[in-house]
């Protein structure tokens, strides 16, 4: 393999799995707080949506990014509502956001399937770094949503295990009856890191259609937001784990897509669905070594938390 071929790879692994670097960054806080929400690919989709809808009538790409972070949030709001005030099951609040948003956005995003946008996120080279041999190309050739994922992980994993917040948002997640009785305000918590998940599946979701792929068609997460949930308990809830996850997952739909230059004779259907079977394989593998050793998830994560 030339090393022009390896560059072109690694690059492609961080545009695609940026998509899946938001949506895992979002669901890890949120289950940090001890919620489980299995409503990121409806977030994602609502995302996607209104960020393609927001730049074809505006020709914004602030208010794209905008529009899809609040649809996000919005969705998130509904399930912070259904699951930390009326504590219902969350499983099932989850599942039942994601039938929600995909056909919310499939009803929303009809009039534009195959439209064009009138102008997309482009490669932002970053000067001097973007000349630097082989890691330039790779890191600092990306668009401008790219490196705000790059800062989000750093970002977020000092605010987890650096700071005093970060300390409050553990302790909800573990153990919200003594972090209530220390004065911490866990409902509030709960309803800010699912809100702020569901921010960043918003932001996952305009990657996909304003950089990645700036189209709209239904269903265009491909089940993305399915990978992330599955990406957290493959990163133990640990942000910089998260981004080797991520970057993972790109890499192997990266090779899918040049197969055919690597001259791997193999169906193109298979390739397209080696994302989802390495999914599986990576929670067979975590399963049998959770059992072996305890991987560091949340002690109360799905499990509701009242006063009484």
């Amino acid at each position: 393999m030339s090393s022009a071929l390896l560059i072109s790879i690694l690059a492609a692994a961080i545009s695609s799995g940026t998509p899946l670097l938001f949506a895992c960054l979002g669901e890890l806080l949120c289950e940090r707080s001890g919620i489980l929400n299995l409503g990121v690919e409806g977030m994602m989709l609502v995302g996607a949506v209104s960020g393609f809808l927001a730049v074809a009538y505006t020709n914004s790409l602030t208010l794209g990014v905008l529009a899809a972070i609040v649809a996000g949030g919005s969705m998130a709001l509904i399930h912070a509502f259904m699951t930390v005030t009326l504590r219902v099951n969350q499983v099932v609040s989850g599942l039942a956001l994601t039938l929600f948003g995909t056909g919310l956005s499939g009803y929303l995003g009809r009039p534009v399937i195959g439209k064009p946008l009138p102008t997309t996120f482009r490669t932002l080279e970053i000067p001097l770094l973007a000349d630097i041999p082989f890691i330039g190309p790779i890191l600092f050739r990306q668009d401008l949503l790219v490196y705000l994922s790059f800062i989000l992980v750093f970002v977020i994993w000092f605010w987890i295990y650096r700071t005093r917040p970060g300390l409050h948002l553990r302790a909800t997640g573990e153990s919200p009856e003594t972090a209530d009785s220390l004065g911490v305000k866990v409902f509030g918590l709960r309803y800010f890191y699912v809100i702020m998940g569901g921010v960043l599946a918003g932001l996952g979701g305009a990657y996909l259609s304003l950089a990645f792929a700036p189209s709209w068609l239904e269903n265009m997460t491909a089940g993305r937001g399915w990978i992330a949930v599955a990406l957290v308990i493959f990163a133990v809830w640990n942000p910089l784990r998260a981004l080797f996850g991520s970057y993972l997952f790109g890499g192997i739909e990266a090779i899918g897509y040049r197969s055919q230059v690597l001259g791997i004779a193999i169906s193109p259907y298979l390739l397209r669905a080696l994302p989802y079977l390495f999914t599986i394989l990576v929670l067979i593998l975590v399963t049998v070594r959770s059992r072996k050793k305890r991987l560091g998830a949340p002690a109360k994560l799905g499990l509701p938390y009242s006063r009484e």
